[in-house]
């Protein structure tokens, strides 16, 4: 159901008085006939409804245009590529493998399907762990920290 009176509640108690005031002021003028009055009463009524409605059916029209969202193209953005001396740092952190609580460790495997400075990497944070079917290699993710290196989501 719409609403009659604005949002500022103060315009359509003054709008309600000065109709009621006019449909007042109409009937004092003239003077008082039995057969007249009724009839001129109700068209006083249905001629004050027809303006109520057509400033409401106005005052919606401005809210509707004030609604509508203007449309801007989007502009998509293509960050630039990280300079390989920079991403051979970032490690993807779904080769990271934990195990029982101890020290995480980067799986070699994972690391050269996805990373492609693996020969970069320190040999001193190499490692060889029991993943619980056979021993494979990998890095310590503490020493590789420590020489700079950090797990990215990609």
């Amino acid at each position: 159901m719409k609403r009659l009176f604005s949002a500022k509640p103060h315009r359509g108690f003054i709008a309600l008085v000065l109709a009621s005031a006019v449909a007042i002021s109409g009937f004092s003028a003239a003077p008082a006939r039995a057969d007249n009055d009724v009839a001129k009463f109700i068209a006083g009524a249905a001629l004050l409804g027809i303006i109520g409605a057509a400033i409401h059916e106005h005052k919606d029209d401005k809210r509707e245009k004030r609604r509508q969202t203007v449309q801007h193209p989007h502009k998509t953005y293509t960050p630039k590529p990280v300079p390989s001396r920079v991403s051979r740092y970032d490690l993807p952190v779904k080769c990271q493998r934990h195990f029982h609580g101890k020290s995480s460790v980067i799986s070699r495997g994972c690391l050269t399907r996805h990373h492609t400075h693996v020969q970069s990497l320190p040999h001193r944070c190499g490692l060889s762990y029991w993943n619980g079917k056979r021993y494979r290699q990998g890095f310590g993710t503490h020493c590789l920290r420590k020489h700079g290196y950090r797990l990215v989501h990609r």
